[in-house]
């Protein structure tokens, strides 16, 4: 997992793929901010807002796909559950590590600070080359 993170952490503009609540599927670009944590926990961390469209569709459908690639035309493909964390102390952690949180939120505490792992995932390294995929549970 930690190879994922690392090309995740080296290409942070990420494309979440959700469920919309009319059932039509909705792609967004996502930053992917919390490297040192994920790491540390082998877990992928993100964060929105509670009062943004894609956190409803979280909560309709927790199934999502998150996919980013690289210059060198690689790219990974994470599938996986949406699972929201309310860890207080982990929230102050992913707070405390990034200025654009900061300036966002303002606080940790911040009532519509909201942090979601993936949980039940499959990731998949992949490029153009004859190589076969790379694939991980998770």
């Amino acid at each position: 997992m930690n190879e994922i993170i690392k090309f995740i952490g080296e290409n942070p503009v990420v494309y979440l793929a959700t469920i919309d609540l009319n059932g039509k599927a909705k792609v967004r670009p996502f930053q992917f901010m919390t490297q040192k944590i994920s790491e540390r926990d082998n877990t992928i961390y993100l964060c929105t807002s509670n009062e943004k469209d894609v956190y409803n569709q979280l909560k309709n459908n927790q199934y999502v796909e998150v996919s980013v690639a690289n210059a060198k035309a690689e790219w990974i493909r994470v599938s996986g559950k949406a699972v929201f964390v309310s860890d207080l102390n982990l929230k102050k952690e992913i707070f405390e590590n990034d200025a654009m949180i900061q300036n966002i939120y303002q606080s940790a505490e911040n009532p519509v600070f909201e942090v979601f792992t993936l949980e039940e995932g499959k990731a998949i390294k992949n490029d153009f080359s004859s190589n076969p995929p790379q694939e991980y549970n998770f």
